[in-house]
């Protein structure tokens, strides 16, 4: 990848005539991890991350801006990765700090409570979620408006948390609400769209209403596809969304023949102890025992962990984690 390429060559070419320790240096660090971030890449955008905050709190304090960014990005790596517990940690610190230094209505304060929400949306801790979900939307009404990017986003962050308390009628309404502003504001194949149509099909889902769920998959499926590639965490969940849609049909031929690859690519991708790559072991250990495949179904036995949790659930897109 071009952009790649080009950031590896200016943070090698720092580190070499500026040091590590120089702020062009970091800059360029941050970038790289950014780019590394966006192609899915956790570990290696992690280790720059850890890095980056090292550096930054050894050199502009615990509470510079820059420092608290820092943490922020690497919460939100940690959470990608299904670390809860340790974005939970950053999460609690950032928001706290970003509250004290620039009080409760300014944007990067509001962006820290909509990322510990995530936070504990992700480990099932609900009425938390709720709590800051619902501050942080009546927030980003009242500052930045109701077609504001950062808005829409919130109101998709309180509807999964509705979805996941069970409340269908209100997260549906708030699931329209996004994806018609979405479609509207960004167009039909922008990234966002595509979550909030995959939301909005795990709402239908949710109430087996199986047709319009599995028209919203297909398409989700096929926009992923083509944007952003097969191996992508977010093309691989699209897959397992339409297998479940499948599953509760009955058809677990087309079941199986998505979910096989889905399961092979998100333990290449995210690892195998991931929360979201177990849940596509069970997926497919369940389908295989369906067809009556026993073989089958024991080699994904086999790939189990024991006693490994996963609250926020492949059927819902989930939350929005914000990266500075």
């Amino acid at each position: 990848m071009e952009s790649e390429k080009l950031n590896v060559e200016v943070l090698e070419q720092r580190r070499r005539i500026l040091g590590t320790q120089h702020p062009d240096t970091i800059i360029a660090a941050a970038n790289l991890a950014a780019t590394y971030r966006s192609q899915g890449r956790w570990i290696e955008s992690e280790q720059l991350k850890v890095e980056i905050l090292e550096q930054r709190r050894r050199v502009l304090g615990i509470e510079h801006p820059d420092t608290i960014d820092a943490a922020a990005n690497l919460a939100a790596i940690y959470h990608s990765q299904g670390r809860w517990t340790e974005s939970e940690e950053l999460d609690v610190v950032v928001f706290e700090r970003r509250k004290q230094l620039l009080g409760m209505e300014h944007p990067d304060t509001i962006d820290a409570a909509a990322n510990l929400a995530a936070t504990y949306y992700s480990q099932g801790r609900w009425n938390e979620s709720e709590s800051l979900e619902v501050e942080v939307l009546e927030q980003r009404r009242r500052i930045l408006g109701l077609e504001h990017p950062d808005t829409i986003d919130a109101a998709a962050d309180l509807a999964a948390t509705y979805h996941s308390q069970g409340r269908w009628t209100e997260s549906e309404r708030l699931d329209v609400e996004v994806l018609e502003q979405r479609r509207q504001i960004l167009g039909m194949e922008h990234p966002d769209t595509i979550s909030a149509s995959a939301n909005l099909a795990s709402t239908y889902r949710s109430q087996k209403r199986w047709k319009e769920c599995e028209m919203l998959e297909a398409e989700v499926l096929e926009q992923r596809r083509k944007i952003l590639g097969m191996e992508h965490p977010d093309t691989i969940d699209a897959a397992a969304n339409l297998a479940a849609t499948y599953g509760a049909q009955d058809r677990w031929r087309e079941a199986a023949t998505l979910l096989a690859p889905a399961a092979r690519l998100s333990i290449m991708c995210r690892g195998q102890q991931h929360p979201y790559t177990q849940e596509v072991i069970r997926s497919l250990m369940s389908v295989y025992g369906k067809l009556g495949k026993t073989s089958e179904a024991e080699g994904m036995k086999r790939l189990l962990i024991p006693d490994v949790s996963s609250p926020a659930k492949l059927l819902y897109a989930g939350t929005n984690i914000t990266q500075i």
